[in-house]
């Protein structure tokens, strides 16, 4: 049986392939989204209860490979399994969707982390947030004029800087929609993290048409010694020998 920790496009879309192979697969999401999309492998929704409690489903459910597809900023748990699974002796693979690449036109400034975006964006500037709920309160640091931050689900606390508000919306958008709410709201900036993936880049490309500048935060390195892969073919290949 293969874990497939997921959460991410590329990760269903992996699923989808594990199933139609015949290869024994439980998904695991964070359970951080509402109503998620499903998946046409088994299931389960939540975290495993630390260190402890993974390892505890990994012998119950005789686990013999893990597929890391979470997301590519979602290093706590990327380091996490990738050390238990080196000390258990349990392959492991991550699985990564490739980064994004400037073209002609952009107007990027890469920043270094959430802390480095103050040396990029000057003051009283309006931004829009594409980075995620849990990144919002990391932005007090920023002497901005106004924020937006997009989030899938609506959230039920007030927004938690002084000057900004939530945008609720559940991807996957169309350039010409991002185009839309980006003249609609305005903003100076957009900030993205370079999580990569076909299905993000609407809003880039809508930046890029608008002549919006963008802050991208860049990628954290991967742990050394793992095995990775970029291509959906290329995971599968490397399940069918692990199965």
């Amino acid at each position: 049986m293969i874990l497939l920790l997921a959460g991410t496009m590329e990760a269903r879309n992996l699923a989808g392939m594990l199933a139609q192979s015949g290869i024994d697969c439980i998904a695991s999401l964070a359970g951080v989204t509402e109503s998620p999309a499903p998946y046409p492998v088994e299931t389960r929704v939540g975290g495993f209860g630390g260190a402890e409690g993974f390892e505890a489903f990994l012998d119950a459910q005789e686990i013999t490979a893990v597929i890391d597809a979470t997301h590519p900023f979602a290093t706590e748990i990327t380091r996490r399994t990738a050390k238990i699974c080196a000390a258990r002796g349990l392959p492991y693979l991550r699985f990564e969707r490739r980064e994004w690449r400037s073209r002609q036109g952009d107007a990027w400034h890469e920043a270094a982390d959430i802390a480095d975006l103050a040396r990029i964006i000057p003051p009283r500037q309006r931004i829009f947030l594409a980075t995620g709920r849990q990144t919002v309160d990391q932005m007090g640091h920023l002497e901005h004029a106004y924020i937006w931050a997009r989030v899938v689900d609506a959230p039920s606390e007030p927004f938690p800087l002084e000057n900004g508000a939530w945008v609720v919306g559940r991807p996957p958008f169309s350039q010409a929609a991002e185009e839309a709410l980006f003249a609609e709201l305005r903003p100076d900036w957009l900030v993205v993290k370079n999580a990569g993936g076909a299905s993000g880049r609407a809003k880039l490309d809508a930046a890029r048409a608008l002549g919006m500048s963008v802050a991208m935060i860049a990628r954290p390195p991967a742990p050394e010694g793992i095995t990775r892969r970029e291509d959906v073919l290329d995971a599968l290949e490397w399940a069918e020998a692990h199965a």
